[in-house]
């Protein structure tokens, strides 16, 4: 249970970071009034659980942007601790903690559409799992980026994602037709050799591109040259990018009409919030049930295949692409994807099977496909573990 005070606190202060570092909170005079208003009228409600509900329900029926705007504040804390866990994480490739939160945050309406009532988990756990994995999905992606050619971009990149990127840069349809069949005679005409690098491939040859303009006159009646294409395909690949990191919001930015710059609006000897709302609400039962969870969970990872197990281990715990793991392995990507998917499908039985057993937690679709995303949280702790013992 939160005191008043710290329940006004806790969905109505957002983060600031100085640099990399976190600063302090940062007040909005706006929701500070709207959550007060709220506590004055049920004054027996202290729960931050029941309010975050409360919140998400508002949102969910009349999409309200202060009931919105409350659930921002109020997951700013959970958002944070998987942006200091993923900064760690991926301290080789140079990803600070502000980045690492501020790719999080950017996804906080993925995370709300995400989030199931009916699945059991409290708002702030499953944003806590949401956002580790928003966070790792997108820096690796972005890592695999950074480290493309232009021309392996293309060629790595799906035509749903290319079609995506082209609508958010705001081109009109005929012009991301045109763009996407050129892209189309790319892909099927530069086919690099076996010896290439796959990261790296260089700028096809003059006789790739006339072939590629030729194949777009064909199949439109409509002659283009060479340079043409070159700067269709590299206009494809600057949206690529762009949709792939997208704008962010800035932290000081305002939130409502009656509100000033968070930046604006600290409170006179605030103290910090971040071990005051870490609740130890159940606390108990909750280590007891997650010892559990983790003994079942180990349990069905060990009567995999060898093979199998190896592949968890360099996917979650090195954080191998499956392309590099099928390299190292000797086996097709596409081998290696299967055996994800079937290995997570494994793990996701058994814990099923245990909710029924201990929980009574019938699990349907959707509570299944929100507990994916916690599965996938718990393989990348217990690989990191397992990767920091072994070290």
């Amino acid at each position: 249970m939160q005191s008043r005070n710290n329940l006004v606190e806790i969905f109505s202060t957002f983060l600031q970071f100085d640099a990399d570092r976190f600063r302090g909170w940062v007040t909005d005079a706006k929701l500070r009034r709207s959550m007060s208003n709220c506590l004055e009228k049920n004054t027996r409600e202290t729960s931050d659980n029941f309010w975050a509900i409360y919140w998400y329900k508002v949102w969910q029926t009349k999409s309200q942007s202060t009931a919105k705007e409350h659930l921002l504040a109020y997951l700013q804390e959970s958002c944070y601790w998987s942006a200091v866990k993923a900064a760690k994480t991926f301290a080789n490739i140079q990803y600070n903690l502000s980045d690492c939160f501020q790719v999080a945050i950017a996804k906080f309406d993925k995370v709300l559409k995400g989030f199931n009532l009916n699945s059991g988990y409290r708002l702030k756990n499953y944003a806590s799992a949401a956002f580790g994995s928003i966070i790792r999905d997108t820096l690796r992606q972005r890592h695999e980026v950074d480290i493309c050619s232009v021309w392996s971009l293309l060629r790595k990149t799906s035509q749903k994602r290319l079609i995506k990127s082209l609508q958010q840069s705001g081109l009109p349809k005929d012009t991301i037709a045109n763009y996407v069949l050129v892209w189309n005679c790319f892909k099927t005409l530069y086919v690099p050799t076996q010896s290439s690098s796959t990261r790296q491939l260089p700028r096809p040859e003059e006789k790739i591109w006339l072939s590629i303009s030729e194949a777009y006159a064909k199949q439109t009646n409509t002659a283009i040259d060479c340079q043409t294409v070159e700067t269709w395909l590299l206009n494809c690949a600057t949206s690529i990018r762009k949709y792939l990191y997208p704008t962010v919001t800035s932290i000081n930015a305002s939130v409502g009409e009656d509100s000033f710059e968070w930046v604006d609006n600290i409170a006179a000897n605030e103290e910090s919030l971040l071990n005051e709302i870490i609740a130890a609400e159940e606390e108990q039962k909750k280590v007891s049930q997650q010892s559990e969870i983790n003994t079942v969970l180990i349990s069905a990872i060990t009567q995999l295949d060898t093979q199998n197990q190896r592949i968890l281990q360099l996917y979650y715990g090195e954080g191998l692409t499956q392309q590099q793991i099928a390299e190292q392995l000797e086996i097709k990507q596409y081998t290696v994807s299967r055996r994800l998917s079937k290995n997570k499908e494994a793990l996701l039985r058994c814990f099923a099977k245990w909710s029924q057993e201990k929980l009574h937690i019938s699990l349907t679709s959707d509570i299944l496909k929100t507990t994916s995303t916690v599965m996938e949280e718990w393989l990348h702790s217990y690989y990191s573990q397992q990767r920091a013992v072994s070290s």
